[in-house]
């Protein structure tokens, strides 16, 4: 695949990602999308066409704030990063799940992993645009979705932290095997990605490998607005 998303995939230093990913369960990719996409891809919020269905957190006491699930097909930004990020991942989901003794059914194209996916009766897009305000923030999760499962997922921050708003931190929350949980906070940068694990991830001890479940959020917004781009790689049931 080539294009600019393509290139700035290739930049991203894979081996950082994947010793972040095993020390703390998430890694920064560094700039995914330009000041000027960031912008374009917030501004979609407001064309109900672009979306399948919209969800207001506080109804079902996800939280507070609101997220849309884009209809297919995708904006050209958002179906190349998940294409290009999927060869830079999938390497380190087979590692993941090969540790906990696990099946790795995942292709080596993002293509044929949805044609899988749809098979299996998930076929509803699962790329998110989600909207806070302030006071609003996002309660501890996880993106499943369906049995069939990618174990990593991509955020990128459409806003600018310390500009556009404060507070707003992404947030992760480990349950440690046989010790007490560990919660990792992050800033993402403008533009930037965080990879993180969707379900859990492989943690080593005396007696071998374990699963530590990992729940994701968003800390409380505390003045402006933050906008962010959820890319998961495995589509809905």
């Amino acid at each position: 695949m080539t294009g600019p998303w393509a290139d700035r995939v290739d930049a991203v230093d894979g081996s950082t990602i994947r010793s972040d990913l095993d020390a703390y369960g998430c890694a920064v990719t560094g700039p995914l999308l330009t000041a000027a996409e960031t912008a374009d891809i917030a501004a979609l919020y407001a064309d109900d066409s672009r979306f399948r269905s919209t969800v207001k957190m506080g109804r079902y006491r996800f939280g507070e704030g609101e997220y849309r699930y884009f209809a297919a097909p995708y904006p050209e930004a958002v179906s190349a990063l998940k294409r290009a990020l999927y060869p830079l991942l999938v390497p380190i989901a087979r590692d993941w799940w090969t540790k906990l003794n696990r099946p790795t059914p995942w292709p080596d194209t993002l293509d044929d992993w949805l044609d899988m996916c749809h098979a299996g009766g998930q076929t509803k897009s699962t790329a998110i645009l989600l909207k806070y305000g302030e006071g609003d923030w996002n309660a501890l999760h996880r993106d499943l979705y369906g049995d069939l499962v990618f174990p990593l997922q991509v955020v990128i921050n459409l806003s600018r932290p310390g500009v556009d708003h404060t507070g707003g931190e992404f947030v992760l929350y480990e349950q440690r095997p046989r010790a007490q949980s560990r919660a990792t906070a992050v800033v993402i940068p403008h533009g930037h990605g965080l990879v993180f694990t969707t379900r859990d991830r492989p943690v080593e001890s005396k007696r071998g490998w374990s699963a530590a479940p990992i729940r994701h959020g968003v800390s409380v917004i505390r003045s402006g607005h933050r906008f962010t781009l959820g890319l998961v790689f495995h589509d809905a049931a």
